[in-house]
């Protein structure tokens, strides 16, 4: 999923004015002196904040950029929206020209190839400068709203909370901010309410938009509450939006389905898991993607299928599937070491489907402290060794993660059921 945030992060370059600021402004002042690139900056940046991307926008910020080459942050808002591998080469062109821009320009571009450099692995590395940026320009809503998705892309919830009211606080109110901040309804268990947030923002936006933080918000607000069914729907929704926006031409659709498939996983829908895995990886072959994403995106397909034969009753065929992902980490280098953790997550998933619990917990020991399903498997694994207090201690630490995603939404409920009784 932090390719995917690190999509949100790229689109939600939203200021709050186009207009030159004033002197003693406390925002970023636009090195341009063309009107014309000013307003195109506005319109994309109001496109972006009502979830539609695609071409549209691409074709936006190639207007920016005709208006005035030399507008560093138009540059930069043309790789923010372009496709890899074309994407690469505004961004140079974006730094190069930052070099003459203003402080704040400089700056923010300097902190966002940080972030995009590191999106696969270690994104959060730009939140010092982007921290110090936004002191010295406590008024740039730009800064928050990146600094909010970075944030909770962190599990830093309260301050990606505050980034959020702050972005609303400097305005204008967007569809995009208002959802996010609809998400800290969900932490605190106020389903409805979130999900009469996210409907009435949908409500607000128009033909092409592809709302992530909308249909993932309430697909993650019905499954909370256990309602499988209506959690797909909105994933499904979400599928044929994506579609229709164009923005497939950026990124596959292979997250959506993945997403499908976990939730018919985790609730005993096999056969449809299964076909959501593969169909999911159908889109990434043929894709812009560079070949080592599309590896990765390989390495989780075998992931979930493994996981699908298991919960099947298939254990040895679920282990020999593993162990060739267990391959593709171990020639992968030091590159491949960040993967370890979904490697002793998967062996610990086999291994507690099998009912070798004690080997289930040792894997599970060795995956993500902070993933709320990890945890979940490992408090389930523990009980079946009769360690009940390292258990409570797993569920409690799902109970006390903040960062709204799903696998917290699959892990939530048992674990409050569990610490209930």
């Amino acid at each position: 999923m932090k390719r995917i945030l690190f999509l949100g992060l790229a689109a939600a370059l939203a200021s709050s004015a186009a207009a030159e600021p004033a002197a003693r402004t406390k925002r970023f002042e636009w090195t341009t002196k063309s009107a014309e690139a000013k307003q195109r900056l506005f319109d994309l940046q109001q496109r972006i904040e009502s979830f539609q991307t695609g071409p549209g926008s691409v074709d936006l910020a190639r207007e920016i950029v005709a208006a005035d080459p030399s507008f560093a942050m138009g540059v930069y808002y043309l790789s923010a929206v372009t496709p890899a591998p074309e994407n690469e080469k505004a961004l140079e062109k974006a730094v190069a020209l930052s070099k003459e821009a203003s402080d704040g320009e400089r700056r923010f571009i300097d902190a966002m190839v940080i972030a995009r450099a590191n999106q696969g692995a270690n994104f959060k590395d730009a939140i010092p400068a982007l921290e110090k940026l936004a002191s010295e320009y406590p008024d740039e809503r730009l800064l928050q709203v990146i600094l909010g998705q970075i944030y909770q892309g962190a599990n830093e919830a309260e301050k990606a909370r505050a980034a959020f009211r702050r972005a609303d606080e400097i305005g204008p109110p967007s569809p995009r901010v208002r959802a996010f901040l609809a998400n800290e309804d969900l932490v605190q268990g106020n389903y409805e309410k979130a999900r009469q947030t996210f409907l009435a923002v949908e409500k607000s936006l128009t033909k092409g938009a592809a709302p992530f933080t909308v249909r993932y918000g309430l697909a993650f607000s019905y499954l909370y509450e256990g309602k499988v069914d209506p959690a797909i729907d909105a994933l499904q929704t979400y599928l044929a939006e994506y579609r229709d926006s164009g923005a497939t031409q950026g990124f596959p659709e292979v997250f959506i389905w993945n997403s499908i498939a976990r939730v018919n996983l985790e609730n005993g829908r096999l056969d449809a898991a299964m076909k959501a895995y593969e169909k999911g990886y159908e889109s990434v072959p043929g894709s812009g993607l560079p070949d080592d994403q599309k590896q990765v995106w390989l390495g989780r397909l075998q992931h979930g299928k493994c996981r699908v034969l298991a919960k099947m009753g298939k254990h040895e065929e679920a282990w020999s599937e593993a162990q060739k992902i267990q391959k593709m980490i171990a020639e992968g280098g030091e590159a491949a070491k960040q993967y370890l953790p979904a490697w002793h997550y998967l062996a610990g998933y086999l291994k507690l489907e099998a009912g070798d619990y004690k080997a289930a917990v040792e894997e599970l020991k060795q995956a993500d402290p902070q993933n709320p399903f990890h945890q979940l498997l490992l408090a389930r694994a523990s009980e079946k060794v009769g360690a009940r207090e390292e258990a409570r201690k797993a569920y409690q630490t799902i109970l006390d993660s903040k960062q709204n995603n799903l696998e917290r939404a699959l892990a939530y409920p048992e674990a409050k059921k569990k610490l209930a009784t």
